[in-house]
């Protein structure tokens, strides 16, 4: 199996050499970072730690997923979301990547919730926010999911069949929503959970969270409403 990992990165220079010395780099194939607009030493580090590090000008974490995804390889069959922070464990992919090599599932989902978590490493707004997108898709969709965690992976074949659009913070639940409409089979798989190095751009702040939370929303009721 031929696995891409896709690390979307913004001013993450104090956690990019660890992320990436943690990953399994005998189990990827290829490592792509995606540099949403860093103005310190992410992108230089990360090359320098061995990653083919792309540019993407349009801020936003779905834009820089779909910046990686345009350049995976052909041969590249599993692809692996993990952010830049630090705050998974890297070393965990391997978990991830087993049940869709065994053919048991289309995406596995790293569950913080199912996890262990670092005290403080899930703020209040990010856990209950999480609780109420997940109690909406089971409600509305019936998707049983405790979390919209980043760290994830996915069949390639599957991920090109989603057909991703969003291009900021609803990136995570299209992918969830879509995978269940689209009929994949999805797990979740525990993942540890630790304070992320450096400041959050989205739960870390109040505005952050806000636009975040409100994407969130307005994603899961466009896709029911639209009937997906």
């Amino acid at each position: 199996m031929k696995v891409g990992v896709i690390i979307p990165v913004l001013n993450e220079e104090d956690s990019i050499a660890l992320v990436i010395r943690d990953l399994p780099r005998e189990e990827i194939s290829l490592l792509l970072v995606v540099d949403n607009g860093s103005d310190d030493l992410t992108a230089e580090i990360a090359r320098a730690e061995g990653a083919v590090v792309l540019d993407e000008a349009e801020r936003g974490y779905g834009a820089a997923c779909l910046r990686g995804i345009a350049n995976l390889e052909p041969e590249i069959d599993t692809v692996v979301f993990l952010d830049g922070d630090y705050s998974d464990s890297p070393e965990e992919l391997i978990s991830l990547v087993k049940p869709i090599s065994e053919g048991k599932a289309d995406m596995v989902i790293g569950s913080r919730i199912l996890g262990q978590r670092e005290p403080g490493a899930l703020p209040p707004q990010a856990y209950w926010g999480n609780k109420l997108a997940c109690f909406l898709m089971r409600v509305l969709w019936g998707i049983r999911h405790t979390d919209l965690g980043p760290f994830r992976a996915i069949r390639r074949s599957s991920l090109d069949q989603l057909g991703m659009r969003d291009r900021n913070f609803g990136w995570t639940i299209e992918m969830q929503i879509k995978a269940h409409t689209n009929g994949l089979r999805v797990l979740e798989e525990p993942v540890s959970y630790r304070r992320r190095t450096g400041v959050s751009k989205i739960s870390g702040t109040i505005s952050g969270a806000f636009k975040a939370g409100y994407k969130i929303l307005y994603t899961i009721f466009r896709y029911r409403l639209s009937g997906s």
